[in-house]
């Protein structure tokens, strides 16, 4: 139990908030059902929310325009968990919401978007040059021959043409999916591979921390892997001269000018795929649908972080991160969106900061870790930066700690909101926000979002209050996936979210809701590992590491203590191969991870240990190791008589014994 109410460091201000999308929101559902919601009383808006979700999308549908080409014969055509049917009959398409229709933000000279490379290269972009750039993208990938349902797949940064490319496969109803280009070769091939893509789009290289990386050869590599490949069309990023023998110059693609067409495609049909990974075999493959994202991005963006017509939308991101999606998002609300590529740390800190000042941001979002990194460093940005136009601050990847935002109040600005929120890649979302008329609390995510019936419960199923448990959503929301690649009868999605408590949709995170129906995150309640703010499972890991005929079997740990504002180290285990040593293997392991996935694999450490814990089924007891580690008792980790190698666990009970404390 957490007694004591903490520090209000930001409050609505009444007119601000009166003005808000939520507040004109809250007004159209009163009007409209005499549903009894004040303009600015969040609790009773999302109350209802919940209570009625046939009503609130219906609402929320028609508050924003959603164009729907056939209309839905009801909003919730079943409310069961998995297998919810949203707007049944219903078809529309997510680029349409992006790049047609008249009003405020979509006249021809309206600015889209900003772009800026690390490097200083900056391209500015109006609403008629990004629908003419996509119409070419659309006529380019239908010349290779792209149609409804095919996959098109980019190793891409964040950058103009990755934006168009994906609007341009949205728009024939093809299907999307990216990586940034610093992943390593098994790590790309892992992800596409199993969507069999016909086309695969991929730059020449990229910037990062002053250097260039030439990434041809990994295209290569990857094209002659990917089979079905039929076309691979190549961007010049780092040189205008790049060659690649038999792909498809990105001038050639985009050539010929076309007027955009969308094509209608139903509610749920697939529109990306993004990446989850588990601990066991290939990353799961997410699939979401068109009208999931369009109804959830732009409830999300409108009413949450309030941005519409004259906003300039920013967040650090890669493609290869969920944030990048909803980032894009901004598109649909009639905002500017702000892209940038590169080192945000080069040539320091600053950098970010410099790309505010000058381009007006309005909302800055950037992960926890970038925030206490600046705080490290005794940087203090608004004292060297106009940050006047910044009026809220997204943060998320990771929990931000009470210093982290006690420092955004301080250094940037009392004005500034903070908006610590927590969602994820499963549900391309947040579903613990801010909203602008809900006060921010020190070290608190301000509120549920609406339509989000979020709750934390004990190892019983039963929900709690004021006391840590897992993190669930008891009703569904309609960015749920679709399903999961390649799993026709949906057993791996229930297994990864429905197997804890039926029907109800375990996320994965620790939680804790206090009283004033604000939230704290204290961080993973699964193996999924977290560093540097982006997710990654630990199957990767274990295909690299037990690669090397040295190692016979491993077990990756974030000991990152419950809660801590720092991240710990990042431990891999490994049982060794008769006569074989650490020493010898392990710069090769290093580089390996390195390589094929990605600097944020490379563990702190390397430790021989005689045998790895398994389950009397053979599971690695991945969060038993971690419990142990964090100093939970052994016996209340893991019962001993459930292990095939029980004694394996000591070990680890005297590393935890003898652990300096985080203190």
């Amino acid at each position: 139990m957490v007694t004591g109410e903490p520090e209000v460091v930001w409050t609505p201000d009444p007119a601000s908030a009166q003005a808000s999308a939520i507040a004109k929101f809250a007004r159209f559902v009163r009007e409209r059902r005499g549903v009894p919601v004040d303009d600015l009383d969040y609790t009773s808006l999302h109350e209802w929310s919940v209570r009625d979700l046939d009503a609130f999308w219906a609402d929320a549908a028609e508050f924003f325009g959603v164009r729907f080409h056939a209309p839905p014969a009801e909003t919730l055509g079943s409310a069961e968990m998995p297998g919810t049917r949203w707007f049944p009959g219903s078809t529309l398409n997510y680029a349409e919401h992006a790049l047609m229709a008249a009003g405020s933000g979509r006249s021809d000279n309206d600015l889209a978007v900003v772009f800026r490379r690390e490097d200083g290269l900056e391209r500015i972009v109006g609403r008629d040059e990004l629908r003419d750039l996509v119409g070419r993208v659309r006529t380019g990938l239908q010349r290779l021959g792209v149609a409804r349902g095919d996959r098109v797949v980019a190793m891409m940064p964040n950058c103009v043409e990755t934006l168009a490319a994906f609007l341009a496969v949205a728009s024939l109803g093809a299907i999307w999916s990216s990586c940034s280009p610093d992943f390593g070769t098994r790590a790309v091939r892992d992800r596409f591979a199993q969507l069999e893509p016909s086309v695969f789009l991929a730059v020449d290289g990229y910037r990062y921390g002053g250097k260039t990386f030439d990434v041809r050869d990994r295209v290569q590599s990857l094209r002659e892997q990917m089979q079905t490949v039929t076309a691979t069309v190549l961007v010049p990023y780092l040189s205008e001269g790049a060659e690649l023998g038999g792909a498809v110059r990105w001038s050639e693609l985009t050539a010929e000018p076309d007027s955009l067409a969308f094509e209608a495609v139903p509610f749920d049909h697939p529109l990306w795929v993004l990446y989850s990974s588990g601990t066991t075999g290939l990353p799961k493959g997410i699939v979401h649908g068109h009208g999931g994202i369009v109804v959830e991005h732009v409830k999300t963006l409108a009413l949450h972080h309030d941005l519409g017509p004259g906003e300039r939308f920013f967040w650090f991101t890669t493609t290869g991160w969920m944030m990048w999606n909803l980032l894009i998002s901004g598109l649909l609300v009639d905002a500017t969106v702000v892209l940038y590529d590169g080192n945000p740390g080069h040539p320091d800190l600053g950098a970010l900061w410099q790309l505010a000042e000058k381009h007006r941001v309005t909302y800055f979002g950037v992960s926890a870790p970038y925030i206490h990194a600046c705080l490290k460093a005794g940087l203090r940005p608004a004292d060297h930066f106009d940050l006047a136009a910044i009026r809220a601050l997204g943060s998320t990847g990771a929990p931000l700690s009470v210093e982290g935002f006690r420092w955004v109040s301080e250094a940037i600005g009392k004005h500034v909101q903070i908006c610590s929120v927590s969602g994820g890649t499963d549900l391309c979302t947040a579903f613990l926000e801010a909203a602008p008329t809900v006060p921010v609390w020190l070290g608190e995510l301000s509120c549920a979002a609406l339509g989000a019936s979020v709750a934390a419960y004990d190892a019983r199923g039963t929900e709690v209050v004021d006391e840590v448990g897992e993190l669930v959503l008891t009703k569904p929301m309609p960015s749920m996936p679709v399903s999961f690649w390649k799993d026709p009868d949906g057993s791996r999605l229930r297994s990864a979210y429905f197997t804890d408590f039926p029907g109800v949709w375990r996320h994965g995170d620790w939680v804790r809701r206090t009283p004033r129906r604000s939230f704290v995150i204290y961080g993973r309640s699964d193996s999924t590992l977290n560093r540097g703010g982006v997710r990654m499972g630990t199957a990767d890991f274990y295909a690299v590491v037990e690669g090397f005929e040295q190692v016979v079997d491993s077990l990756v740990v974030d000991t990152t203590d419950l809660g801590a504002a720092d991240e710990g180290e990042l431990l891999c285990f490994v049982v060794l191969a008769p006569g074989a040593a650490l020493a010898e293997v392990q710069p090769r392991l290093r580089q390996a991870l390195r390589t094929e996935l990605s600097p944020r694999h490379v563990p702190d450490r390397f430790v021989v240990v005689d045998g790895i814990p398994r389950t009397l089924n053979g599971k690695k007891c991945e969060v038993p190791v971690k419990r142990i580690l964090a100093g939970a008792d052994p016996e209340s980790a893991v019962s001993r008589d459930a292990l095939l190698n029980p004694e394996s666990l000591d070990v680890f009970v005297e590393m935890a014994r003898t652990r300096p404390s985080a203190g």
